[in-house]
This record gives structure tokens, C-alpha cells and sequence, in this order.
């Protein structure tokens, strides 16, 4: 693999970037400065950036605290997807979003290039929670908090089991472990009542933590699951 392709697979930054890095002699490759992109590298080479060893991963995972007024999609002639708001030298891994956040959603949204993983989170067999913050139109009491907890029907189909956590009147913490289409929303239509704001803070093990609203972090196989 040429060098400069090297570099941006593992994370540095888009082409013109690692192609200033190059420019501005930061890199070694076995113990020497190296500015030639065109170099070619193999798993057997030292690869050093600032004098941090760098490597090459063939699975990347990202989160995005996704806002709203964005689609997951990865393109669409009609709407903005959430990759446009992916940096460039993330956009060229080729990464795909993880399920879906509808439009108006905001929140917690993992890409990768891992298909295996993504199956794994998205089969209805593993049972990966998802944890939603929501705020209501109207007031919630504790009857109300029973059949979410017991399970819903939202339109033809009863939902598993799922924690609900009052924080006000008309705010909660939801979390599912199912993925049905809208189905939060559906959930508290069947309460007579409905969604004003939506965000998703956590999704298997991974959290929002600081993560600003827009904001792209890198993050390890061993934190999702």
C-alpha cells in the first residue's frame, strides 16, 4: 500500500492533509524521514508520526452525535445524509451507518466498515439495548410507565420489555432492545401521547458522553460490545 494511502487509512486526516504531513517531514518509516507518498508499505514496516507509532486497521468504527434535519443514509438526491457531515478522510473508508435515526433524531449514531459487527448489533436475536432520551407533549403518571415496561402494542405487534425512567413530568429515558421502524414514537402513541424531542445517548456500550452535536470520535471494538 502506497504510503500517503496508508496514512489516511490509518486515521491522519484526508489526502491533502497527509499530504502535508509528508511535505513538513513529521513522518519515519524504519527509523528514517520519509516524504515520498508513493512509498510502498508493508506489515512489516515501522510507521511513525510525530514519533507515535501508527498502524493500519482493516475495521475503523466511528460515532457521531447525529443532529437533526439529517437522514441515515448513505446518499439520497433529495436529502442531506449523515455523511455529509462525516469528515472527507472518514468518508473514504468506505463506512456505513449502523441501523437508523429517523430525520428529526437526534444522537448517537455508529459507522463502521465491519459488517460482521453491524449484523451482530442489528440482529433481533442478540438483543442490544438502545437507550433514548425523550421528551413528551403531555405528562406521563406511572400507568402510563407500566405498559411501556410491560410491553406495547403498536399496531399489530406487542413490544418486548423495555426500562422506562421518569426524569420530569414529560421526559424520560427509554431503552429497547428492538429497532422496529418509528417505534419509539409508536410506543408513546400507544400511551396517548407523543414525541416533542428525540435523542439516543447510548447504543449497546457505547455513550454520547461530551460528545457534541455534529461531532465525529474514533472508537475501539472492545468499547461496543
Amino acid at each position: 500500500m502506497r504510503l500517503d494511502k496508508y496514512l489516511t487509512e490509518c486515521g491522519l486526516g484526508s489526502r491533502s492533509v497527509v499530504k502535508k504531513i509528508l511535505k513538513n517531514r513529521e513522518i519515519r518509516v524504519n527509523g528514517k524521514i520519509e516524504s515520498s507518498p508513493k512509498l510502498n508499505i508493508t506489515d512489516k514496516d515501522e510507521v511513525l508520526y510525530q514519533e507515535e507509532k501508527i498502524e493500519y486497521k482493516e475495521f475503523r468504527y466511528y460515532i457521531l452525535n447525529k443532529p437533526a434535519g439529517y437522514i441515515t443514509a448513505t446518499e439520497d438526491h433529495r436529502d442531506k445524509t449523515v455523511m455529509d457531515i462525516l469528515p472527507e478522510w472518514v468518508v473514504q473508508k468506505n463506512l456505513f451507518p449502523v441501523g437508523r435515526l429517523d430525520k428529526d433524531t437526534e444522537g448517537l449514531l455508529l459507522f463502521t466498515n465491519d459488517g460482521p459487527l453491524s449484523h451482530d448489533l442489528l440482529s433481533p436475536k442478540k438483543h442490544v439495548d438502545k437507550t433514548y432520551y425523550v421528551e413528551l407533549e403531555n405528562s406521563i403518571n406511572d400507568e402510563d410507565i407500566r405498559k411501556i415496561e410491560s410491553g406495547i402494542d403498536i399496531g399489530g405487534y406487542i413490544t418486548k420489555p423495555s426500562k422506562c425512567k421518569k426524569i420530569d413530568d414529560n421526559k424520560i429515558n427509554l431503552t429497547i432492545s428492538e429497532g422496529r421502524f418509528h417505534q419509539v414514537k409508536k410506543m408513546m402513541h400507544g400511551i396517548k401521547n407523543n414525541v416533542t424531542y428525540l435523542k439516543r445517548v447510548k447504543f449497546a456500550n457505547l455513550t454520547l458522553g461530551d460528545l457534541e452535536i455534529g461531532q465525529v470520535i474514533e472508537v475501539n471494538r472492545e468499547d461496543i460490545i
